[in-house]
């Protein structure tokens, strides 16, 4: 009997393309990969370590599949995988003895073996950090990529070495690392050749990418991007997550330069105060920050600029917000995700005393997050009588429908006579509602556009 496996991803995007290299490790080994828990022989949980809520609910869905049986009748075999699994290891197999195996986010070219071992009755822990996963996985084949839809992610560089002190990153995803070029463009000719036309690079400091060139030399993402540009079939391309101190003018200029490369930039600031900024060893200032975004703005006018913002940060004051208030008014972004701080075990500012009371984080994060959506709601309105190439990605919910993407990565509802999924049309926008844009096709673009 075939056995069924499930994967529950957790937290960002990099979770998300793992989570389809895991799949890819998943079906080399045996199994069928569904989209519920329910009656899989084999669950696996991809976790995030970023967010103290986001570890919790792991526990929480570990208490919930104690009694899981799969299809054959047997317990289904637990598996950890992820951030939290690197950062806890043994940890959650004592806190929770139901999981069979625990792999980290470096070591899931090990699955197959992991998974036999606990078969005997192990419970291994793979968490090395030291070993490049990309050197020992297959290249994606063709029939999982067509899996994956129109649209992909590509990690391209992982790790940080920036050491802000609320993140976690560099002691569960290790020291910045970047896969050679070779490589990255040998998976994305795989992914075009299976159906996909959007690309979209991710890395912790993505920005950061200096692969190997194959001629002794490195290659930035600009490079990167002008190469992946010249395949003939992939339409758009994207990246994410950037930092600002890697924010490269060749990479300013590939805005302005390389029409593939969407007009949509992710550029975490986390606050707008320099003192708050130089305690989180962010290594770059407000000022330096505005003076970036007006190069990128000059660069591409019709930019639509996204952010990261963390407030109630240990030490933060009334005066410090009021900066980050003002930063936010200053840049104006399309999108942005904000938090309250939250310490993490083992970062620097975990172990600070001056913690910001809960009620004041709550109440700033309220303020900061009223403003936030007013931007977002304004630039969607902006975009109403305006004609924006759309992407079809999917179904709409609604049988008439289809939804895509705008280069400012909106979703767009359209008419299902729209065209087909993966065909760029050009679309009226008509209306804006919550996060959401919708339209009438103006005229159709060729597939291959």
């Amino acid at each position: 009997m075939e056995k069924r496996a499930f994967i529950k991803s957790y937290g960002c995007q990099m979770n998300v393309y793992d989570a389809t290299r895991m799949a890819d490790q998943l079906r080399a080994a045996g199994f069928r990969v569904v989209d519920e828990a329910e009656g899989a022989d084999l669950v696996l949980l991809n976790t995030c370590h970023i967010r103290e809520k986001a570890a919790e609910k792991v526990y929480s869905e570990l208490g919930r599949l104690k009694g899981a049986v799969g299809a054959s009748g047997e317990p289904t075999m637990i598996g950890v995988a992820g951030c939290v699994a690197q950062a806890e290891g043994e940890e959650i197999i004592r806190r929770q003895p139901r999981v069979d195996f625990v792999v980290g986010p470096q070591a899931y070219h090990h699955l197959p073996d992991l998974i036999a071992e606990a078969g005997k009755g192990a419970k291994p822990v793979a968490t090395d950090l030291d070993e490049d996963k990309f050197e020992h996985l297959a290249r994606p084949n063709r029939r999982s990529v067509t899996a994956r839809g129109v649209t992909s992610f590509l990690t391209v560089q992982e790790g940080c070495d920036k050491f802000c002190a609320f993140c976690v990153v560099p002691y569960t995803r290790g020291a910045e690392v970047s896969r050679p070029m070779a490589d990255v463009m040998d998976e994305a000719l795989q992914l075009v050749d299976g159906g996909v036309r959007e690309i979209t690079l991710l890395g912790q400091n993505v920005n950061a990418y200096h692969g190997a060139d194959g001629k002794g030399g490195t290659v930035t993402l600009a490079g990167l991007i002008d190469r992946l540009a010249g395949i003939e079939g992939l339409a758009r391309i994207r990246f994410t997550t950037s930092h600002p101190n890697d924010m490269g003018e060749d990479l300013v200029l590939a805005h302005r330069d390389q029409p593939k490369l969407m007009p949509y930039l992710h550029l975490p600031v986390q606050a707008g105060s320099d003192r708050v900024l130089k305690a989180m060893n962010r290594k770059h200032t407000a000022a330096r920050y505005s003076e970036l975004i007006a190069r990128i703005r000059e660069a591409r006018p019709d930019l639509a600029l996204s952010g990261d913002f963390i407030v109630g940060f240990p030490g933060e004051s009334d005066e410090d917000f009021e900066a980050t208030m003002t930063l936010v008014r200053e840049v104006n972004y399309a999108s942005a995700y904000s938090f309250k701080y939250s310490p993490r075990p083992g970062t620097p500012a975990a172990s600070r005393e001056d913690q910001v009371p809960a009620e004041v984080a709550s109440e700033r994060l309220q303020r900061l997050q009223a403003l936030l959506t007013a931007q977002q709601k304004a630039f969607n309105a902006g975009c109403v009588g305006r004609r924006v190439p759309v992407l079809l990605e999917k179904a709409g919910r609604r049988s008439d429908q289809l939804v895509g993407r705008s280069p400012y990565l909106q979703p767009v509802h359209v008419p299902a006579s729209a065209g087909a999924i993966g065909d760029i049309v050009e679309v009226a926008i008509t209306a804006a509602e919550g996060n959401s844009l919708f339209g009438e096709v103006v005229s159709e673009r060729s597939a291959a556009a």
